[in-house]
């Protein structure tokens, strides 16, 4: 974030920070700040009286003056040219800090998100579907898929560890199926269909925010330095960085397919049984470019883009408007949508749909020109899950269960399994 923006909104950031909860010292900032401008003033002056020394001196050669005082002017200008060497040095680093440190401040809320310190004071939007249970004592999805034999996590740990899984036969294919699916659909609401790549630089995980606060949930590869991606939103969020596009190219819509990779370091003791939250998986991303004006539009759109794959799959689900205290780091403000589980009883989330405004487009440095010209400006970025594919197949696992073992295939997926319509 520009100090600028901090020293003009200030209270806006302050309350920001307060009702997300942020660890972030903007007292510290504000003296980095500070000796920024010190030093800034400092050059400026010594500039100044640079540029009258060289003018002095040049007065003096031109009207054949006196030698002595010319040379002694000389010589007073070397000394001044060090001095403003040396503050230039002392400024470039300043800034860096500055820059550093800002990394670290997460994205201002919009106005429309309501305080809260967890999960529990989300906002309901609206359900869709009834949450029922399929049969009388529901099982969860591991336990289904390990009786069906297409799940298999004891193997999994044997060759890699834990929270990895073989997607086996069916489990396979309906993976497979489900990932087609999604990119089909999304391509004919307007996406543009990406598989990006799945290693990434430094600069990229700086861009959308997942690094320097999050690099322990990061798979880093050393020698040369590359990330595995967390999700296709970084990669393809950097596809433009560092350009400058013209306002006739907003809006862009992109739908990316990636597997994904985190470490999970903060959830050990949470969800260690099934595919809920997996060192590796497989997610279908929405990502969208738009004009700042038109991106809480775009939101909405991208929410229901995502909602259609739930609906088609005819799963239960709802939507709700995170809290203050539950959105991400980089977003302004997000929907969550939370797909119904009969093994675990309750409502899981299964995609984030996040308005992210300039804050990503500033780290990476994606702007637009306007048509009417002028100087450009930032983009604002959008992205969603469209959905997360592994608890899309748990979903599916759960609700379509029957009491003889077998699970009923959505109609909707029946075409890419060559017509099969159940799992037994």
């Amino acid at each position: 974030m520009d100090y600028r923006f901090i020293e003009i909104y200030r209270e806006r950031v302050e309350h920001s920070l307060e009702i997300r909860g942020a660890d972030f010292d903007l007292k510290a900032i504000d003296q980095i700040g500070e000796e920024k401008r010190r030093l800034q003033t400092e050059h400026d002056e010594k500039k100044a009286k640079l540029n009258a020394l060289s003018s002095e001196i040049g007065k003096l050669v031109r009207e054949k003056g006196n030698l002595g005082q010319s040379e002694r002017l000389r010589e007073e200008t070397s000394k001044l040219k060090l001095e403003v060497q040396i503050t230039l040095e002392k400024l470039a680093r300043i800034e860096e800090t500055l820059k550093d440190k800002l990394l670290y401040l997460p994205n201002v809320l919009h106005e429309s998100v309501e305080e809260g310190k967890n999960s529990t004071k989300n906002a309901l939007v609206r359900v869709w579907g009834e949450p029922k249970n399929p049969v009388p004592h529901p099982k969860n999805h591991d336990e289904i898929g390990q009786k069906l034999d297409i799940l298999d996590f004891e193997r999994a740990s044997r060759v890699s560890g834990a929270r990895f899984v073989f997607l086996k036969g069916w489990g396979a294919r309906l993976e497979r199926a489900l990932i087609n699916f999604m990119m089909d659909l999304h391509q004919e609401r307007g996406y543009i269909e990406i598989i990006p790549p799945y290693l990434v630089n430094r600069s990229s995980m700086i861009g959308t925010g997942q690094l320097p606060k999050f690099a322990e949930e990061a798979f880093k590869i050393e020698n040369p330095e590359f990330y595995l991606v967390p999700t296709a939103e970084v990669p393809v969020t950097n596809l433009y960085r560092d350009e400058i596009l013209q306002e006739s190219d907003l809006p862009m819509s992109f739908v990316a397919y990636s597997a994904c990779f985190r470490r999970e370091a903060g959830s050990y003791g949470r969800d260690t049984k099934g595919l809920i939250r997996q060192h590796q998986f497989n997610k279908v991303e929405l990502v969208k470019f738009t004009r700042p004006h038109e991106s809480y539009e775009a939101l909405e759109r991208l929410t229901l883009d995502a909602e259609e794959v739930l609906k088609r799959l005819e799963l239960p689900y709802r939507v709700v408007s995170l809290c203050s205290g539950d959105i991400g780091f980089s977003a302004a403000k997000t929907y969550d949508l939370e797909v119904w589980l009969p093994g675990h009883g309750e409502y899981r989330e299964i995609s984030s749909c996040s308005n992210c405004e300039e804050f990503q487009a500033r780290r990476a440095g994606i702007r637009f020109k306007p048509k009417g010209g002028g100087k450009p400006h930032f983009v604002h970025t959008l992205n969603g899950s469209g959905l997360a594919v592994g608890r899309t197949l748990i979903a599916i696992l759960e609700n379509g269960q029957r009491e003889n073992g077998s699970v009923a295939i959505p109609s909707a997926l029946s075409s890419y399994l060559g017509g099969a319509r159940e799992i037994s």
